[in-house]
Parts: C-alpha cells; structure tokens; sequence
C-alpha cells in the first residue's frame, strides 16, 4: 500500500483529514471568541438588574429631591412648584437650627459611635474564646438588634424618667439629686446614645467576631511562640487582621448617625420629640428634615435638608479616601 507521501508525490489526494479553510478556522475563532465574552459577560448580567433596581428606588428619588429643592413646595399642594433656585439652600445656610442639628448630630454620633464600637470589639474578642454556652451568648447579642427601635426608646424613656425612672433612683441611692434627661442637652444627647449603643453593640459584636475567626491561627501561635501576651496579640494579630471590618462598621455607624431619627423623636414623649427638646437641645437633622415637612409643611426645605445629609456624608467618605491615599503613600 503506498504511503501518502508517495501518492503526494504520484499525484494523488493524501490520506488524513482535509486541510481547513480559512472560513472554517474564522467561524471557529470567532464562537470561541463569543464562548469568552459570555462567560466574562455572565456577571455583569445578573448585576445589572441591580442597577435598575437602584436607578428605580435610589437614583430617581435623589433627582426628584433635588429639583424639589429648588422650588418653593407646600405639603398640602405638592403639584404647585415656585422656582426659587437656590434660595432654600441659602435660607438653610443662615438657619441656626441647621447648625444646631447638625452639631446635635455629630456629638451624638461620636457619643454613640465610639463607645459602641469599642465594647463590640471587646466583645467579639471574648466571645472569640471557647467557652460553654457560647452559641447562647453569640445568640444573645443580636437580641438588641432584633429589638423594634420603638420599643428600645420607649424602655429606656421610662428608664430615664426624671420622678419615676430607674437611673435617677439608682442615683438617689448615693446621694445624686435625679437628673432632668429630657430637658438638659448633654444628659439627654446621652440618653438617646445610650439607645443606639444597646441596640447596635451587639450586631457589630457579630460582625467583629466573624472576621476575627478568619483570621490564620498560625498568626497567634507565632506571636506566643515570641513571647507576646494576650494584649498585645489582640493589638498586633487581631486588631490589623480585622482592620476592614472595622471601616466598614464605622462607614455604617456614620450612615446611621447622620439619619437619627426614631430614638430621639420617641425620647421627646410628644410634640418636643418632632423639635428635639424645647430648646432644639438634641434636635438631629433627621428631626429637623421632619419638622421642615410634616410640621412646617415646607417640603422644599424639607428636601433642601435631606440633600445637606446626603452631601455631608458625601464629603465625609471623599475625606475618609483622601486620608487613606495619604496613608499609603506615607507607608
């Protein structure tokens, strides 16, 4: 039998399979082509039904505010608009109420903040050891949070009452005259933080004690191995290696600080939790976006106020970000 070499060279067509035309090679590079580009399009797909979603629920509203905040808007006719331009924003600049609430805001978010925080971390490094019962005491934690932010406040306005209230007989019993919570500014700012600091402690607890089982336990056994106490693994192993989670839950205690509403509106027991006191004492922005609106029936301030939030919050993580890159670049 001849060879195909030399039927080739007598002529003849060579055994073996036909060479490829080039239409041939193109189609099959080209569907290869189209196999990847689907595979790689995949993710995008099932997220863009996110994104219609948020331009539906979250990107309309933030328009429809802001035009609402450049016209002259009462609640009781909201199809009637007056251009005023930016003469809301300008009225809001000069309005001491804005200041106030927005020093209101701060200081009770850096009181509610910073305390919760630490303890959740203190917390989750306890609940980090092995201990009896620790699914109970992890349980136990988000009690709190699964508590209705109504029944929270209504508790603790009964434990803060000035005659009846749990903590001024406490304080009665040393000898310490009871305390008006409700009408003191700083007593009051630190009775609505103590609402938040119980309800949140436990979540960010939870959240804390995740990321610090993710971390390596060849980290610790290293750092004994070296001589490190407790203390100081917790400060150089679990404090850097959770360090993410930490941002994150600060980015979410500044979200919820600048939105502070419901503990300090129930807190005022009636028509002085709308204005945060009778002198605006613990008035949020929340309250005043409230107030501006439902109250005021100006709901083109009202709109002006919820844009005010939203760009403070815009300029807090731009500075968070900034202060991030200086960080890296120094390092």
């Amino acid at each position: 039998m001849a060879t195909s070499t030399t039927k080739a060279l007598a002529g003849g067509e060579p055994s073996g399979p036909p060479p490829k035309k080039d239409g041939e090679g193109t189609a099959r590079r080209r569907g290869a082509l189209l196999h990847r580009l689907d595979v790689r399009g995949a993710p995008y797909a099932f997220v863009a039904p996110f994104f219609v979603v948020f331009a539906a629920f979250s990107f309309y509203p933030l328009v429809y505010t802001s035009w609402i905040s450049l016209h002259r808007v009462e609640l009781a006719t909201l199809d009637v608009m007056e251009w005023v331009a930016f003469d809301n924003y300008v009225a809001l600049w000069n309005d001491s109420r804005f200041w106030n609430a927005l020093a209101n805001t701060l200081t009770i978010g850096v009181i509610s903040t910073v305390p919760q925080l630490l303890m959740a971390l203190g917390l989750a490094h306890l609940l980090n050891y092995r201990m009896r019962a620790s699914l109970f005491f992890r349980v136990a934690s988000l009690v709190p949070y699964a508590t209705s932010v109504a029944a929270a406040a209504l508790v603790f306005t009964m434990i803060f009452e000035r005659d009846f209230g749990m903590i001024n007989w406490a304080l009665g019993t040393v000898g310490i005259d009871p305390v008006n919570w409700e009408a003191d500014k700083w007593p009051a700012q630190a009775a609505i933080s103590s609402i938040v600091i119980w309800r949140w402690t436990g979540y960010n607890a939870l959240l804390y004690l995740a990321a610090m089982q993710a971390i390596p336990a060849e980290r610790y056994e290293a750092a004994a191995i070296d001589g490190a106490s407790r203390w100081k693994q917790f400060t150089h192993v679990t404090v850097p290696g959770i360090r993410s989670t930490i941002v994150f839950t600060i980015v979410l205690s500044t979200i919820g600080a600048t939105q502070l509403f419901g503990e300090p509106l129930i807190f005022g027991q009636g028509p002085n939790g709308v204005t945060g006191g009778a002198d605006n004492q613990y008035q949020t922005l929340g309250l005043l976006l409230y107030e501006e609106g439902w109250k005021n029936y100006q709901m083109g301030r009202s709109a002006t106020v919820a844009w005010a939030m939203f760009l403070l919050l815009a300029l807090v993580f731009v500075a968070q970000l900034l202060i991030k890159r200086l960080r890296s670049r120094t390092s």
